[in-house]
């Protein structure tokens, strides 16, 4: 074996171990989700991050990875790769993928795909509790079509936005913004969960059933982002041999400030170091890292992650303002969070990084001028543009033809019932023998009385009343 194979053979497994890592997301998603959502819609919610992946990952091979990556085409869209060949996936450096270098083709693929999922993960947050099923069919599929193209203008060395020098390393805009803005139009079409909103306009608390889960997903989502920021440099030696540890090094500590920026805003805020807006600190500082990790020094991480935590402990609080209803806060902490970070590089950058990874200039607070400032607003704004307009678009266009929204009688009996037959937590709704409830366990306390509007019946589908 040459001395390149061998840093090939090496790059596709640190490439294939960080994919892995990213995958591994859609469970710190499921949790983050179920945890802040009601318990009536957990299987729904665990249903829903298992079918994304699923959609996502067929979709984009079939069309996604050519249109984000296939040589040959335009500023716009690439121009072949379309449903690959098994020698176009073993190829490295070839048509149609020669942007991927260091590694196979398929190996390219498989980190790519799993950025989709995330990017689509997000979409349902917003949309969360209230969503039809085949929803998530038919615009997981236009999403995934939408995300590949953006992904071409700012990762394809074809991409328009790639050529004028514009700083996501990996991904703040393209996966994240873009994610948070078709939630954000969908969140808008669905209109608000009932009882949401009271008659007079006041936001009322629907607190979420399991905060443990909550935590526990958002833990598994740090973990995971070292595949997702690390393994962005798509080889072992890019922007120096084991420049990766460095940008996981970024990557913590933006984390860690992202907690404490929002435990100190929310206690100024709302008085209380809410546990809900500190998890989501982490989150939204980790986003809005996801642009910089390759970019900036250590101390710019830690106030990118400080600032962080402050927006989105404000921004929940301002979309809950202008009655909109997301449960779980991704419009703050991927759509908010994910535009001060690709804005930062604009001052935050570092020249000589800018340089080693030949993309863009240095910020301003490098004498670099307001260049790159322009340019991640230019992003900012088409991708802005694009994505929400297609977005709001389709999912007016779906919500006209065959509705977008559950029945009210499904959305209060829950949406594991009205959309799967079942319960994610059975014993609560359904008899069991010798389940919570029962005679059995009667020396624990009172029975259950199941909720308002749910028929208790033995048939092991049981029906929303």
């Amino acid at each position: 074996m040459t001395t390149k194979e061998l840093t090939i053979a090496t790059s596709t497994v640190w490439v294939l171990i960080a994919a892995v890592l990213v995958m591994f997301m859609q469970a710190g998603f499921a949790f983050l989700e179920a945890g802040l959502t009601r318990m009536k819609n957990v299987g729904h919610i665990a249903a829903k991050n298992v079918l994304i992946f699923a959609i996502a990952s067929v979709v984009y091979f079939l069309v996604g990875y050519g249109l984000a990556f296939g040589d040959g085409g335009n500023g716009f869209v690439g121009g072949s790769g379309f449903f690959p060949s098994t020698d176009e996936l073993l190829t490295v450096g070839a048509a149609p993928f020669s942007w991927f270098g260091a590694i196979p083709a398929s190996a390219g693929y498989m980190f790519e795909v799993v950025f989709c999922g995330v990017s689509l993960a997000i979409v349902w947050g917003a949309m969360a509790e209230r969503t039809k099923l085949w929803v998530y069919f038919a615009f997981g599929a236009i999403f995934t079509v939408v995300y590949s193209v953006v992904s071409h203008w700012i990762w394809s060395p074809d991409g328009w936005l790639f050529s004028k020098g514009m700083q996501d390393f990996a991904g703040s805009t393209v996966v994240h913004y873009q994610g948070a803005l078709a939630g954000l139009a969908g969140a808008i079409l669905l209109g608000p969960r009932i009882g949401k909103f009271g008659s007079d306009g006041k936001p009322n608390a629907i607190p979420g059933h399991n905060m443990a889960f909550t935590t526990l997903g958002v833990i598994i989502l740090w973990f995971g982002w070292f595949g997702f920021n690390p393994g962005s440099t798509l080889s072992v030696d890019f922007g120096g041999v084991g420049f990766f540890a460095y940008v996981a090094l970024n990557t913590n500590l933006a984390a860690a400030a992202g907690v404490l920026g929002a435990v100190l805003t929310s206690w100024i805020v709302i008085k209380k170091p809410d546990l809900s807006m500190m998890l989501n600190g982490a989150v939204a500082a980790l986003v809005a890292i996801t642009a910089a990790c390759a970019f900036v020094a250590p101390w710019a991480a830690i106030v990118i992650g400080l600032v962080s935590g402050a927006i989105v402990v404000l921004g929940v609080l301002l979309v809950e303002r202008v009655r909109i209803d997301d449960p779980i806060g991704a419009i703050a902490a991927h759509g908010m969070a994910g535009v001060w970070g690709t804005l930062a590089l604009g001052f935050l950058a570092l020249p000589s990084q800018a340089e080693s990874l030949a993309t863009g200039s240095g910020g301003l607070l490098y004498g670099g001028g307001f260049h790159q400032l322009g340019v991640q607003l230019l992003g900012l704004a088409t991708v802005g543009a694009f994505t929400f307009s297609v977005s709001f678009g389709v999912l007016w266009v779906m919500k006209k033809t065959f509705g977008i929204r559950t029945e009210p009688e499904a959305e209060t009996a829950g949406l594991d019932v009205s959309e799967h037959g079942m319960w994610g937590y059975p014993e609560f709704y359904v008899p069991v023998p010798g389940g919570y409830g029962t005679e059995s366990h009667g020396h624990l306390g009172v029975a259950h009385v199941p909720r308002p509007g749910v028929a208790i019946v033995h048939d092991p589908v049981p029906e929303a009343t």
